[in-house]
C-alpha cells in the first residue's frame, strides 16, 4: 500500500498555527503508546471559553446551533461543534488534504443560519507560490455541511481528503464551564460514522460513500483525482437518536396478557423548522445602516423561532444563542411585544404557549408564569424572571389587540390575562406595591411600572372583551400612581430621579440605573388615547433628564449603572454594562415624552455600536464614554444573536415611524421622529390588521403612508 493510501495520523501543535485535538485513544494504541485516562477534548479555562464563544461563528435555527472558529476545523476545542436542545451532536470535523490542513483564507457568516469557510492547500513543490487547490466548506446550523474541493491550477492532481470526526455527546452547561465529556469510541454506520452513550447516538452519513475501513478512528476518506478546472464536493450530515428507556425489571408478566408495544429510536433531529416569518418586510433609506441592522435583526430573529412540541403552530423564539437556546418567558414576551409591528402570529403563538404553563389552583402563586430568578446588579438580590413575565402577559395580549391579533384569539388567551392580574392585585395587597420576588422580595421601581401598565391596559383589554374588573383595575393604578409619586422619588441638589428599590422596612436603593426607562413606556389605551402616567408632567421631565446624563448615557447606549457609582463595572450585568432592551426602550420613551432630540442621540448611539458588531447585536456589551475615543467591547457570557437584541434592532429603527395603531377602532396614527442626519426612511411590509402596511419619512420628519387597508383610517402627525 502506498503513503498516499495509508490514514494519516494528526499534525502535532505547530507555532502560528491552530492547535489540534489530541490522536484517539485507538490510533494511541495502534502505535504502541500507552492512552491517557479519561481522554477530554481540549479545554481552555472557563474565562476563556466564554470569549472564544463570542469571537466565534454561530449559525442558529434554533434549537440547532453550529459553533466554529474563523479557520473553519472543528477541532473539539472550547464551544466547537453541532449542537441540539443543549447536547454536542459533532465535536471535531477535522479536514485533511494529501495528509495536511489546508492554509485558512477566510470565514464568514453567510446569514444567520450559515457560514462559509475557504482555504488553499499547501503549494506543492515546483508549482511556484499560487496556490493550486481551493477548499470551501458551506456549515448550517441544522448539522449539515458541504465540503467543495476544486483544482484551480493546471495540473490534474490525485490526493485523498479525510475527515476527522469525533464527539462526546455533552451537555453545553458542562462544555461552558469547560468540563467536557470523553471522546466516545466510533463504529461503523451505513455511509458514515457512529457514537453511542446512554440512550443517546449521534451518527454521521456522508455522501458520496466514503471508504470506512479507519471508522473506528473516527476517520472518513476519499481518494480523489481532480483534472485542472474540476471540482468534487462531500455532504455530511448529522442526527441524534434518542432510544427509549428499557422498562424496569418487575415480575414476569402473566401468560395472555398483551405485551405492551415498546418504541423504536426517535430521530430527535426530524422535526422541520418553523417556517421563516417576516418575508415582506424590509428598511428601505438614505443610510445604508439602517437596511443593514433591519436585515440582520429580522435574520437572527428568524434563526430563533422555535415552535412549542404541544401545538407546533404556536411560535416563540428562543432567547439567545448559544447560552440560552430556549423558550425564556420574559425574554420571549418582550421580544414579540417588539416586533407586533411586523404582525400578532408570533405574539399569539408566545401567549399560548406561555398560558400553557401558567401556574393553577390554591395558593399565593395561582396565576403566575414561572421562571427562574436572574442577577439584578451588585445592590440588589436576584429579581424573579416570572414576575416580569406575568407583568407582561396581559400587555402584550392587549397591544396585539390593538394591532389586529383575532377576536378569537384574544377571547381564548383572556383567561390566562385574567388570571395574572388576579395574581399582579392578590400579591400587591393593600400596599399596592409589588413585591419581587414575591412575597418579600424589594419593592423595584421598574416592577411598578410594570404593574401599572398591566394595569390600565388590562382594564381597556378587559372593557372591550365583555370582562369585569376594568374599573377596579384603574382606581388600583391610580391609587398605585399617586403612592409611586411620594415614596419613589428623590429630590437632590444634583436634581430629582426615581428611587431604584425600595425595601419593606422602609429603606431605600438610591444607586442611578437605566431600569428606570419603563416609567417611561406606559403605552396607550384603547382609542388611542394616552394612558394615565405612572410620574407627573414634571417627574417625566426630571426623568428623561436623568436617563440623558453622561452617568447613565455613555454615547453607545444606557449604562445599566451609574457610571460614578464606586461599584460600576463596563461589563458587569445588570452593573454597567449596556443592555440593548433598556437602550431601545429609552428612545421609543424620550420620542413620546418629546424629547426628540435627546431620542435621535441615543438612536445613533446604538446604531453605531451594531455597526461596530457587524449589525449582529449581542444582548449586552461593555462601554465607556464615548468621548474618550473607546469602542464597544464584547461581553463574554452575551447571547449573540440575542432575541430581546434582534427584536430590540428593528424596534429602534421603527420608531423612526412611530406608528400606533387601533385596529378595534380602525385608526392608525403615525407620528415620525425626525432625525435629518439619516435622511429618508421607508418600511415595508408591516402588518397593521393583518394586512399589508408601507410607511415612509423624509429627512425633514413628514411622514406618508403608501400602503393601507381599506377598513382603517390614517393620520399623520
Amino acid at each position: 500500500m502506498s503513503p498516499m493510501s495509508q490514514p494519516v495520523s494528526p499534525q502535532p501543535r505547530t507555532p502560528g498555527r491552530y492547535p489540534t485535538a489530541a490522536p484517539p485513544p485507538a490510533l494511541i494504541a495502534a502505535r504502541g503508546e500507552r492512552p491517557a485516562p479519561g481522554r477530554t477534548f481540549a479545554q481552555p479555562p472557563p474565562a476563556a471559553e466564554h470569549q472564544s464563544a463570542h469571537a466565534a461563528l454561530i449559525c442558529v435555527a434554533a434549537p440547532h446551533l453550529a459553533v466554529s472558529a474563523e479557520h473553519g476545523q472543528l477541532n473539539g476545542e472550547g464551544m466547537e461543534g453541532f449542537y441540539y436542545g443543549g447536547r454536542r451532536v459533532i465535536a471535531r470535523c477535522r479536514l485533511l488534504l494529501g495528509g495536511k490542513e489546508p492554509l485558512p483564507l477566510q470565514g464568514r457568516m453567510m446569514s444567520a443560519r450559515q457560514a462559509r469557510f475557504t482555504a488553499t492547500a499547501p503549494t506543492t513543490v515546483g508549482t511556484g507560490p499560487d496556490p493550486a487547490l481551493v477548499v470551501e466548506r458551506l456549515r448550517s446550523a441544522d448539522g449539515t455541511e458541504r465540503v467543495t474541493v476544486r483544482n484551480t491550477g493546471g495540473r490534474p492532481v490525485r490526493l485523498p481528503l479525510e475527515l476527522r470526526l469525533g464527539t462526546d455527546l455533552a451537555e453545553i452547561a458542562a462544555i461552558a464551564v469547560g468540563q467536557a465529556g470523553h471522546e466516545l469510541p466510533a463504529s461503523v454506520h451505513g455511509s458514515g460514522l457512529l457514537w453511542s452513550a446512554g440512550n443517546l447516538r449521534a451518527a454521521v452519513s456522508a455522501e458520496p460513500q466514503p471508504d470506512t475501513r479507519w471508522a473506528q478512528l473516527g476517520l472518513l476518506r476519499w481518494d480523489w483525482e481532480l483534472p485542472p478546472g474540476s471540482e468534487r464536493s462531500v455532504v455530511l450530515r448529522t442526527d441524534l437518536v434518542r432510544t427509549p428507556a428499557a422498562a424496569p425489571k418487575g415480575k414476569a408478566k402473566s401468560r395472555g396478557r398483551s405485551r405492551k408495544r415498546v418504541p423504536g429510536p426517535v430521530s430527535v433531529l426530524a422535526a422541520g423548522r418553523p417556517p421563516r416569518l417576516w418575508r415582506g418586510a424590509r428598511a428601505d433609506g438614505d443610510d445604508p445602516r439602517v437596511v443593514a441592522l433591519f436585515r440582520a435583526g429580522l435574520d437572527d430573529a428568524n434563526a430563533l423561532l422555535m415552535s412549542d412540541p404541544a401545538a407546533p403552530s404556536d411560535l416563540h423564539l428562543a432567547a439567545g444563542a448559544p447560552w440560552r437556546c430556549a423558550l425564556a418567558p420574559a425574554d420571549s414576551l418582550r421580544a414579540a411585544r417588539m416586533l407586533l409591528p411586523l404582525g400578532t402570529r408570533l405574539a399569539a403563538g408566545t401567549l399560548r404557549t406561555l398560558a400553557r404553563g401558567q401556574l393553577t389552583g390554591p395558593g399565593p402563586d395561582a396565576g403566575r408564569l414561572p421562571g427562574a430568578l436572574r442577577h439584578a446588579g451588585p445592590y440588589a438580590p436576584p429579581s424573579c424572571s416570572g414576575t416580569e413575565a406575568t407583568l407582561l402577559f396581559p400587555a402584550v395580549l392587549a397591544e396585539a389587540r390593538l394591532w389586529g391579533l383575532p377576536e378569537c384569539d384574544t377571547q381564548q388567551l383572556l383567561p390566562a390575562a385574567e388570571r395574572c392580574l388576579t395574581w399582579m392585585l392578590n400579591t400587591a395587597g393593600e400596599g399596592l406595591f409589588l413585591p419581587d420576588p414575591a412575597p418579600d422580595g424589594l419593592y423595584r421601581c421598574e416592577v411598578q411600572a410594570s404593574a401599572h401598565r398591566a394595569a390600565l391596559l388590562g382594564a381597556d383589554l378587559l372593557d372591550a372583551c365583555g370582562g369585569d374588573g376594568g374599573g377596579a383595575l384603574r382606581e388600583w393604578a391610580e391609587d398605585l400612581a399617586h403612592r409611586f409619586q411620594e415614596e419613589f422619588w428623590l429630590e437632590e441638589e444634583s436634581g430629582a430621579r426615581p428611587v431604584a428599590a425600595r425595601a419593606k422596612d422602609g429603606a431605600v436603593l438610591t444607586h442611578l440605573t437605566s431600569a428606570a426607562v419603563e416609567l417611561l413606556d406606559t403605552g396607550l389605551a384603547a382609542g388611542g388615547r394616552p394612558a394615565v402616567g405612572l410620574l407627573t408632567k414634571e417627574q417625566t421631565e426630571q426623568l428623561c433628564r436623568y436617563l440623558e446624563s453622561p452617568e447613565l448615557d455613555s454615547g453607545w447606549g444606557l449604562r445599566s449603572l451609574g457610571q460614578g457609582d464606586a461599584r460600576h463595572n463596563p461589563f458587569g450585568h445588570r452593573g454597567g454594562a449596556v443592555r440593548v432592551q433598556e437602550s431601545v426602550s429609552a428612545v421609543a420613551g424620550l420620542a413620546a415624552a418629546g424629547h426628540e432630540e435627546e431620542a435621535c442621540s441615543l438612536l445613533h448611539g446604538v446604531l453605531d455600536a451594531a455597526a461596530s458588531f457587524g449589525f449582529r447585536l449581542p444582548e449586552m456589551y461593555a462601554a465607556e464614554q464615548r468621548a474618550g475615543g473607546g469602542m464597544p467591547l464584547p461581553h463574554p457570557a452575551a447571547c449573540r444573536p440575542a432575541a430581546v437584541a434582534a427584536a430590540g434592532a428593528v424596534h429602534l429603527l421603527l420608531t423612526l415611524a412611530g406608528v400606533r395603531p387601533d385596529v378595534p377602532a380602525g385608526t392608525v396614527s403615525v407620528r415620525p421622529l425626525p432625525d435629518p442626519s439619516l435622511g429618508a426612511v421607508r418600511f415595508a411590509g408591516l402588518r397593521v390588521a393583518g394586512e399589508p402596511f408601507t410607511v415612509r419619512v423624509s429627512g425633514t420628519g413628514e411622514g406618508e403612508v403608501e400602503e393601507v387597508s381599506d377598513g382603517v383610517r390614517t393620520a399623520v402627525d
